[in-house]
């Protein structure tokens, strides 16, 4: 859909495409513009409310250890490394084993 823009400060999102991006009155949007294109981006509500602070605790510590990634170390050389990967192997496999 092509709109003509006229000298008011605020530009108008016709309805036919505000409903087809989903964009109802009330919600929160933010304009980014990169190159001459201006992208409309929903601000998506956020899931706070939907947890006591005791299950927020464990979500943000599991997020912080999530962020952290499966990294293991730092090692101070290759074999102590590779020491360190058997060993996980082995943990690994007797788990397995174990009903």
């Amino acid at each position: 859909m092509t709109v003509t823009v006229n000298d008011n400060k605020e530009l108008v999102v016709p309805q036919s495409v505000r409903r087809q991006a989903g964009i109802k009155p009330g919600d929160r949007i933010e304009f980014k513009v990169s190159g001459g294109i201006i992208n409309i981006i929903p601000e998506l509500p956020s899931a706070d409310h939907d947890y006591t602070p005791a299950q927020r605790k464990v979500v943000d510590a599991r997020l912080a250890e999530a962020r952290k990634g499966p990294y293991h170390g730092p090692f101070d050389s290759a074999e102590e490394a590779i020491k360190f990967l058997k060993k996980e192997i082995r943990t690994r496999k007797a788990r397995r084993k174990t009903p």
